[in-house]
């Protein structure tokens, strides 16, 4: 069962809102269909589905992975290598805050580019239909289904006045 991107390409934002209300009405779940626009709208203009993201937690595991592995490293090679000088302890904690600090911020924003690929879908090996016009003010909605679903888009599409259907 393979799947199909379809495309229904619509000039005013009244006929899309209404597009995403009848491939609803029709079953197919919120998450399957979105608006594509190159005019910034409001989030939910469309009445679209808004996922979630889960960003934040990337830069917080990274810092907290960071921190441990700072604490871990320079605990471990001042015990492994003792200095000792004046009778001050080994483990000398304003030595160790620096390290720390660097090494967690680093692995922060290392996890967080690494969730920003994620987050975003990238590499996206299968794009969907698309169509330049949608750059010059054209608003599309794009659905995927299954092949057998297909007619069904199309019909939700038209019925809602667009003007032209794609598919890839």
């Amino acid at each position: 069962m393979s799947s199909k991107s379809v495309l229904g390409l619509f000039q005013e934002p009244e006929p899309a809102a209404d597009a995403m209300d009848a491939l609803a009405a029709v079953g197919f779940e919120r998450g399957t269909f979105d608006v594509l626009t190159g005019t910034p709208y409001p989030e939910g203009a469309f009445g679209e589905h808004v996922p979630q993201h889960r960003l934040f937690r990337f830069p917080a595991f990274g810092a907290i992975i960071g921190f441990m592995v700072a604490l871990l490293f320079t605990a471990a090679t001042q015990i492994a290598y003792p200095v000792v000088s004046g009778g001050k302890p080994i483990l000398s904690l304003f030595a160790m805050l620096i390290i720390m600090y660097e090494l967690t911020m680093l692995s922060a924003v290392i996890a967080t580019v690494v969730g920003i690929i994620f987050e975003s879908r990238l590499p996206n090996l299968k794009p969907g239909a698309y169509d330049p016009r949608i750059t010059e003010g054209w608003i599309g909605v794009v659905i995927s289904c299954d092949d057998e679903r297909v007619r069904d888009a199309e019909l939700a599409l038209k019925s809602s006045g667009a003007l032209e259907i794609k598919h890839a």
